[in-house]
Protein backbone atom coordinates (compact mmCIF):
# COMPACT_ATOMS: atom_id res chain seq x y z
CA UNK A 1 0.00 0.00 0.00
CA UNK A 2 2.96 2.34 0.17
CA UNK A 3 5.02 3.89 2.89
CA UNK A 4 2.92 5.45 5.66
CA UNK A 5 5.85 6.90 7.61
CA UNK A 6 6.11 10.68 7.66
CA UNK A 7 8.85 12.02 5.34
CA UNK A 8 11.68 14.03 6.90
CA UNK A 9 10.60 17.24 5.12
CA UNK A 10 7.07 16.97 6.56
CA UNK A 11 8.48 16.14 10.00
CA UNK A 12 10.64 19.28 9.84
CA UNK A 13 7.59 21.37 8.93
CA UNK A 14 5.58 19.87 11.79
CA UNK A 15 8.45 20.40 14.23
CA UNK A 16 8.89 24.04 13.19
CA UNK A 17 5.17 24.76 13.53
CA UNK A 18 5.03 23.01 16.88
CA UNK A 19 8.08 24.88 18.19
CA UNK A 20 6.60 28.23 17.13
CA UNK A 21 3.28 27.42 18.80
CA UNK A 22 4.96 26.37 22.03
CA UNK A 23 7.34 29.37 22.08
CA UNK A 24 4.57 31.93 21.55
CA UNK A 25 1.30 30.69 23.01
CA UNK A 26 -0.70 33.62 21.62
CA UNK A 27 0.78 33.46 18.12
CA UNK A 28 -1.80 33.19 15.32
CA UNK A 29 -0.92 31.10 12.28
CA UNK A 30 -2.42 33.05 9.41
CA UNK A 31 -0.39 31.57 6.59
CA UNK A 32 -0.75 27.79 6.76
CA UNK A 33 -2.64 27.53 3.48
CA UNK A 34 0.60 27.56 1.49
CA UNK A 35 1.81 24.52 3.42
CA UNK A 36 -1.14 22.39 2.29
CA UNK A 37 -0.23 22.37 -1.40
CA UNK A 38 3.42 21.48 -0.90
CA UNK A 39 4.25 18.44 -3.01
CA UNK A 40 5.75 16.52 -0.08
CA UNK A 41 2.72 17.20 2.12
CA UNK A 42 0.25 16.13 -0.58
CA UNK A 43 2.28 13.02 -1.44
CA UNK A 44 2.36 12.10 2.24
CA UNK A 45 -1.41 12.71 2.56
CA UNK A 46 -2.08 10.41 -0.41
CA UNK A 47 -0.63 7.31 1.30
CA UNK A 48 -2.98 7.11 4.32
CA UNK A 49 -5.97 8.11 2.19
CA UNK A 50 -5.08 5.30 -0.22
CA UNK A 51 -4.51 2.78 2.57
CA UNK A 52 -7.97 3.51 4.03
CA UNK A 53 -9.55 2.36 0.73
CA UNK A 54 -12.55 4.63 1.22
CA UNK A 55 -15.49 4.65 -1.11
CA UNK A 56 -15.86 7.33 -3.79
CA UNK A 57 -17.74 10.55 -3.13
CA UNK A 58 -20.16 12.31 -5.46
CA UNK A 59 -17.56 12.33 -8.25
CA UNK A 60 -17.46 8.49 -8.19
CA UNK A 61 -13.66 8.59 -8.58
CA UNK A 62 -11.74 5.82 -6.82
CA UNK A 63 -8.02 5.30 -6.29
CA UNK A 64 -7.79 2.94 -9.27
CA UNK A 65 -8.99 5.80 -11.50
CA UNK A 66 -6.46 8.18 -9.94
CA UNK A 67 -3.65 5.68 -10.49
CA UNK A 68 -4.74 5.10 -14.09
CA UNK A 69 -4.73 8.87 -14.62
CA UNK A 70 -1.37 9.23 -12.88
CA UNK A 71 -0.95 9.97 -9.18
CA UNK A 72 1.70 12.67 -9.67
CA UNK A 73 -0.37 14.37 -12.37
CA UNK A 74 -3.49 14.23 -10.19
CA UNK A 75 -1.61 15.58 -7.16
CA UNK A 76 -0.06 18.29 -9.32
CA UNK A 77 -3.48 19.44 -10.53
CA UNK A 78 -4.78 19.46 -6.96
CA UNK A 79 -1.75 21.46 -5.81
CA UNK A 80 -2.31 23.96 -8.64
CA UNK A 81 -5.98 24.41 -7.68
CA UNK A 82 -4.93 24.95 -4.06
CA UNK A 83 -2.12 27.33 -5.02
CA UNK A 84 -4.45 29.39 -7.23
CA UNK A 85 -7.09 29.28 -4.49
CA UNK A 86 -9.62 27.97 -7.02
CA UNK A 87 -10.17 24.72 -5.12
CA UNK A 88 -13.66 24.35 -3.66
CA UNK A 89 -14.84 21.33 -1.68
CA UNK A 90 -17.41 19.13 -3.38
CA UNK A 91 -20.72 18.11 -1.85
CA UNK A 92 -20.64 15.06 0.39
CA UNK A 93 -22.32 11.90 -0.87
CA UNK A 94 -24.84 10.89 1.77
CA UNK A 95 -26.22 7.47 2.54
CA UNK A 96 -28.16 6.07 5.47
CA UNK A 97 -26.98 2.98 7.30
CA UNK A 98 -29.15 0.92 9.64
CA UNK A 99 -28.53 1.08 13.38
CA UNK A 100 -29.07 -1.79 15.82
CA UNK A 101 -32.31 -0.20 17.04
CA UNK A 102 -33.79 -0.22 13.52
CA UNK A 103 -33.32 3.50 12.88
CA UNK A 104 -31.10 4.93 10.16
CA UNK A 105 -27.93 6.91 10.69
CA UNK A 106 -26.67 9.37 8.06
CA UNK A 107 -23.16 8.78 6.75
CA UNK A 108 -21.28 11.09 4.37
CA UNK A 109 -18.50 10.28 1.91
CA UNK A 110 -16.17 13.08 0.86
CA UNK A 111 -14.52 13.10 -2.55
CA UNK A 112 -10.92 11.93 -2.85
CA UNK A 113 -9.78 15.51 -3.47
CA UNK A 114 -11.51 16.69 -0.30
CA UNK A 115 -10.04 13.84 1.75
CA UNK A 116 -6.60 14.68 0.40
CA UNK A 117 -6.96 18.31 1.43
CA UNK A 118 -8.12 17.35 4.90
CA UNK A 119 -5.20 14.92 5.25
CA UNK A 120 -2.63 17.39 3.93
CA UNK A 121 -4.02 20.00 6.32
CA UNK A 122 -3.37 17.63 9.20
CA UNK A 123 0.15 17.05 7.89
CA UNK A 124 0.87 20.74 7.57
CA UNK A 125 -0.42 21.72 10.98
CA UNK A 126 0.76 19.52 13.75
CA UNK A 127 -1.27 19.41 16.93
CA UNK A 128 -0.54 22.88 18.23
CA UNK A 129 -2.22 22.24 21.57
CA UNK A 130 0.16 19.55 22.86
Amino acid sequence: MGNLSTPISVQKLQTALHAKAKAEAGYRFYALYDKIYRQDVLAHAYAPCRSNRGVPGVERQDFAAVEAYGVQRWLGELALALRQESYRPDPVRGVYIPKANGKLRPLGFSTLRDRMCMSSDAGARTDLRS
